[in-house]
């Protein structure tokens, strides 16, 4: 776990700023714990924010393009991707990855990296944020995109 060396979270003014929270469904408790964590920062920060589901990881691409298409200022993508005995986990990782930079770089605006890629459901509840896990990826990831929205309005004047 990459946990040492983190960035502090919270303590910044989000106010104005109107987020969308995409989460896929599958690894429910995992996702969920991903949400709440989310959740958190967003209300801690004051920012606008609201949450929808997608079936998977997969499709968090095409709806962060919707969420920015109807005027969001930034993405957070929640997901739980778990390896197996096939290449589908190197087909969806890379696909939720790739076209969530490309959404990113095409609308200007930054998404929030929460998508969990992981050997096993374990290494997923020590990062979810749950009770007793080490680290908080979904607070992470919204900390990161209201963050980087905040810079993009500075340097845009």
């Amino acid at each position: 776990m990459a946990g040492s060396g983190a960035p502090e979270t919270g303590g910044v003014d989000a106010s104005g700023l109107n987020v969308v929270v995409i989460a896929g469904t599958w690894h429910d408790v995992i996702t969920d714990g991903l949400i709440a964590g989310a959740r958190r920062i967003l209300d801690a920060t004051g920012a606008t924010y609201r949450v929808v589901r997608v079936p998977g990881s997969f499709e968090l691409p095409v709806a962060a393009r919707a969420a920015f298409d109807g005027g969001a200022d930034a993405v957070v993508a929640l997901g739980v991707i778990i390896r197996g005995g096939t290449p589908h986990f190197e087909f969806v990782s890379s696909a939720a990855t790739d076209g969530l930079t490309r959404v990113a770089l095409d609308a200007g605006k930054p998404v929030g990296f929460g998508v969990l890629t992981l050997d096993d459901e374990q290494q997923g509840l020590d990062r979810a944020g749950l009770e007793g896990s080490k680290e908080d990826k979904g607070e992470e990831a919204a900390d990161a995109a209201i963050r980087t929205a905040l810079v993009l309005r500075e340097l845009r004047g």
